[in-house]
């Protein structure tokens, strides 16, 4: 049986991709490219299930937003 995961990718200012997941506490992991970070995501995935045995919170992803704020 599969399931599912929402994954939040971004670019950090060294040009890594960094993957993370929302469902999973602390399970995220970063790469230089997107197909390394797709293997990197699924095996963090993977272990971090082993970790929380298979109790990850289910979240329905809604969508991503920017915010933009004074500084």
């Amino acid at each position: 049986m599969a399931r599912q995961f929402s994954v939040i990718i971004e670019q950090d200012q060294d040009g890594y991709y960094v993957a993370s997941v929302p469902a999973l506490r602390g399970c995220h992991t970063q790469a230089k490219s997107l197909d390394e970070l797709s293997v990197r995501i699924k095996e963090a995935i993977e272990l971090c299930l082993e970790v929380e045995d298979n109790d990850a919170e289910r979240l329905e992803f809604i969508g991503v937003q920017q915010v933009s704020v004074p500084i």
